[in-house]
């Protein structure tokens, strides 16, 4: 059965680039008829925090990427345990000692001898009793995985056949010295025991990704179905990570942004195939392919949200926003009308209150130097509300016929006196519904 999982560490809130990861893995479950696990990377205590984790469920929920199970990390540490004392017992894994600014001064030896920057195994010389001797010098050091150095390869399910020679990476810190389980480690134990069959995660893994295949295979595990999506940049192909945080799902679900116009963006930003937008989560479904995407870096602007959250809007019944209208204060029987009116001409549903304040309170007219007495004329002869589907054409023919006015001079003018907009809905419609009519000062 296919199983893929979505692994953020509850250090903060979901940002655009967690979605896309965590979306890509939801929809090749869902294709599959598979599992989707939510798996929480909590192992740093002092990071980790539980608002987050709600918060991380809440943005998932709010998009409709639900999860068949919950897993945390930090109720399988004595798994982590295990797992090491296995590497341990088959000489793969070995404690160093050095410290971040001996690693550094090594580090820019060997750049200066044009050499690769990587580990030089030094704790592997170390006897017991000069282990011992650091261990009572600087307490416990680091574990290490010794990599095989071999080619590790493996067909990428976005980038193609992947080749690294294990010698050019350092081998990895798996536990620090604090005896915190770093995620490499976790990770690796989690996929293999809870049978992940696929992982898609940001092409900044795909060393990573190395030498956990190494991890796998030692701990006699089967390797995923690995494939590295492109990093998002900004719309002139900045990074973007700088303003991750600004791009948080909470925030864009407050400026309005909707699920299904933000879901239909990333299920194709990046591949070959055109954003469409999907009015529910089957077609997003039915229409992923992971081999269309790319390895460029993809272009993500955030304004491409409002056009397509508009058009969601657009198509969507009175029943689906009835709520939010009742909310912004319109009557009952006048939400029939007022969505009529509305729908085609609001970006987000925070658009509502605007154009209900318009109907309910009159708007501060508009009106050129060149019509001020046009319109005062004009706004004798309307009639006394309430208005209904006629009063327009009624009031506009009169006007006509009073002042010789006609087309975009005749319309123009009034349309602006009464909703101070140049444009908007259908005066037709938006007449039965103003309550109030602003005379000119």
């Amino acid at each position: 059965m296919t199983t893929t999982r979505f692994a953020p560490s509850p250090t903060g809130y979901l940002h655009i680039g967690n979605l896309r990861t965590a979306l890509m893995n939801y929809l090749i479950a869902r294709k599959a008829g598979g599992t989707f696990i939510l798996r929480i990377d909590d192992t740093d205590p002092d990071r980790s925090k539980q608002d987050y984790v709600d918060g991380i469920k809440t943005d998932l929920e709010w998009l409709g990427l639900t999860w068949d199970r919950v897993e945390r990390q930090s109720d399988r540490l004595d798994r982590y345990a295990e797992a090491s004392d296995k590497l341990r017992e088959m000489g793969r894994f070995y404690e160093a000692f050095e410290t971040p600014t001996e690693l550094d001064l090594k580090r820019k030896k060997q750049l200066n001898m044009g050499k690769p920057p990587v580990y030089d195994r030094a704790a592997l010389a170390l006897s017991e009793a000069e282990r011992d001797a650091l261990r009572a010098e600087r307490g416990q050091g680091v574990w290490r995985f010794k990599l095989d150095h071999a080619r590790i390869d493996w067909a990428d399910g976005i980038l193609g056949d992947i080749s690294i020679d294990a010698a050019s990476v350092s081998d990895p810190v798996l536990i620090r010295q604090d005896g915190q389980v770093l995620y490499t480690l976790a990770s690796v134990v989690d996929d293999t025991e809870m049978g992940v069959t696929d992982v898609v995660r940001g092409s900044d893994h795909v060393t990573n990704t190395a030498t956990q295949i190494q991890i796998i295979e030692a701990l006699g595990g089967t390797v995923p179905r690995f494939a590295h999506h492109s990093l998002l940049t900004g719309p002139q192909g900045e990074a973007l990570s700088k303003r991750l945080g600004t791009l948080a799902l909470r925030d864009l679900r407050e400026r309005g942004v909707q699920p299904m116009a933000l879901l239909s963006l990333l299920a194709r930003l990046g591949s070959s195939d055109p954003v469409e937008l999907r009015t529910e989560m089957a077609g997003l479904i039915d229409g992923f392919d992971i081999s269309r995407f790319g390895s460029a870096p993809t272009k993500f602007d955030e304004d491409d949200l409002f056009p397509l959250t508009a058009r969601y809007l657009h198509g969507l019944p009175l029943e689906a926003v009835a709520d939010q209208i009742r909310e912004v204060g319109v009557p009952d029987d006048l939400a029939a009308q007022f969505w009529t009116v509305t729908r085609d001409n609001i970006t987000t549903l925070h658009d509502l209150a605007g154009w209900w304040t318009l109907f309910r309170d009159g708007a501060d007219p508009v009106i050129d130097d060149e019509d001020k007495d046009f319109v005062a004329q004009a706004l004798a002869l309307l009639p006394d509300g309430p208005f209904d589907a006629d009063t327009w054409a009624s009031w506009t023919t009169a006007v006509k016929q009073a002042t010789g006015r006609k087309g975009r001079g005749l319309f123009m003018p009034l349309r602006k006196a009464l909703t101070g907009q140049s444009h908007g809905p259908d005066m037709s419609a938006v007449m039965p519904l103003l309550q109030v009519v602003k005379a000119r000062d």
